[in-house]
């Protein structure tokens, strides 16, 4: 009878219109942790369940997104170029590096900066220092962010070379990893000098890090990044959802202007300012 009753239920599952059985795409989003990893949580949370709701009503199919944080630049490579994650936020540098190992990755969109594909990143000194130019940084300390960091430490030394500061010139510096981290030795008084986002570098000084800016300079904004074979419709539907032009809290959260279209060569400006650095 028991036997009789499980074939009765498989004929019925079998028989069911195909419209009735709802699939399920299940995706891992991964980032680093450039600020504390708990607020790396509370930013991308909220626009993860967005993404999801907004997915499941374009393709028909229930979607869930786990987050994924790694502990450094290079680990978060690792997840996406090997596929442990099926998207990710990097830094322009990261990116450069994920592609060269795959060039499969794909650009989902890009962060929009008031409309515009660039920002600024910052090298600050002490409130109260009497540096005034990047020339006078000569034979004092420096604090960069992670090794793999466009504006901690590509842009940021690119930018010293062209002023005629090498390694060589510095008493010293450092990798610190985070950009909060640099502005906060540097308001320490720790090192002379440190690169790091402008966003940071507010936020640091809104809290009272006796910090000021020395110089700023451009950055082209981080791109939101596909592995290599994601499904296709699961692309295409990200894609729409990101970039539409409903600029909606949620997309505030972590693209406070949303987002732009974007292609490979938005980020040589960053490939040239990387070759520079290993002058440094």
């Amino acid at each position: 009878m028991q036997l009789f009753a499980t074939a009765i239920v498989a004929l019925i599952i079998w028989l069911a219109p195909a419209s009735t059985v709802r699939a399920e795409i299940e995706l891992v989003f991964g980032t680093y942790a450039a600020d504390k990893p708990s607020a790396t949580v509370r930013k991308y949370r909220p626009f993860l369940t967005f993404l999801e709701n907004r997915m499941e009503a374009s393709l028909g199919e229930e979607v869930t997104i786990g987050l994924k944080i790694s502990k450094d630049y290079e680990s978060s490579i690792d997840d996406l170029v090997s596929g442990r994650v099926d998207f990710a936020r990097f830094g322009p540098a990261s990116y450069v590096h994920a592609t060269d190992r795959n060039p499969g990755i794909s650009i989902i969109a890009m962060e929009s900066k008031k409309g515009s594909k660039r920002f600024k990143g910052v090298i600050a000194v002490h409130k109260d220092s009497d540096i005034e130019s990047v020339e006078d940084l000569a034979g004092l300390s420096f604090a960069f962010g992670d090794e793999l960091s466009t504006i901690g430490r590509y842009l940021s030394q690119a930018y010293l070379l062209d002023a005629g500061i090498s390694a060589n010139e510095l008493h010293g510096y450092e990798y610190l990893g985070r950009h909060d981290l640099v502005g906060e030795a540097v308001g320490a008084g720790k090192f002379s000098a440190g690169a790091l986002k402008e966003s940071t570098f507010k936020e640091l000084v809104a809290k009272g890090v006796p910090i000021r800016a020395l110089v700023s300079f451009d950055n082209v904004t981080k791109p939101w990044l596909a592995r290599a074979d994601l499904d296709e419709r699961v692309l295409e539907a990200m894609k729409s959802v990101m970039l539409a032009s409903q600029n909606e809290e949620m997309v505030k959260r972590v693209a406070k202007n949303g987002f732009l279209a974007g292609s490979d060569d938005d980020y040589d400006f960053v490939r040239r300012a990387m070759k520079r650095s290993s002058d440094f």
